[in-house]
């Protein structure tokens, strides 16, 4: 399986994301190193990205999700995968990717970034971010402001349910 942890900046993709991995037993991945240092620069001005500054992107976390399929492999990766498309092109193909989606009030999402240090995406992101999300309809969504511990197991329940379903 490949686990997307998805949602929008400060949503806690990266904390989730590491934290089931650990888990699980899992490798994990934050799409943000596989972003080209262009989109980095990008970000870092408080420019968002186009569709097209996307699709390189994308489609190497789609290729690393493949690999992983084809050698029976399991992995978490934390992405931000906003747009019903940009999910589209990470699953092409694959049956193993299930989606996670971390919800969360913007009022607590601005806060976290107001806290946050260290990281290349400005707090005055998440606004574009917003607007440009398509919630999805087919993932397990939780509430991005319950206790990480609590998310984990969340998603470590899911996990076993989709592997069972799997393999019945």
């Amino acid at each position: 399986m490949n686990l997307v942890v998805m949602g929008v900046t400060a949503s806690g993709k990266s904390t989730i994301g590491r934290r089931s991995a650990a888990r699980l037993g899992w490798p994990f991945y934050d799409a943000d190193d596989f972003h080209p240092p262009a989109n980095v620069a990008k970000m870092s001005r408080g420019e968002p990205l186009t569709d097209d500054d996307r699709t390189p992107w994308l489609e190497a976390l789609h290729r690393l999700m493949a690999d992983h399929e084809q050698a029976g492999r399991h992995a978490i990766v934390a992405c931000s995968a906003l747009k019903a498309s940009y999910r589209a092109v990470l699953e092409r193909g694959l049956a193993s990717v299930r989606f996670v989606y971390l919800k969360g009030d913007p009022e607590v999402l601005q806060a976290r970034l107001d806290h946050r240090k260290g990281h290349f995406m400005p707090k005055t992101m998440l606004p574009s971010q917003l607007a440009a999300l398509e919630e999805p309809k087919d993932a397990l969504t939780l509430d991005a402001s319950r206790p990480p511990q609590e998310l984990v197991e969340r998603v470590a329940e899911y996990v076993a349910d989709q592997l069972a379903r799997a393999t019945s």
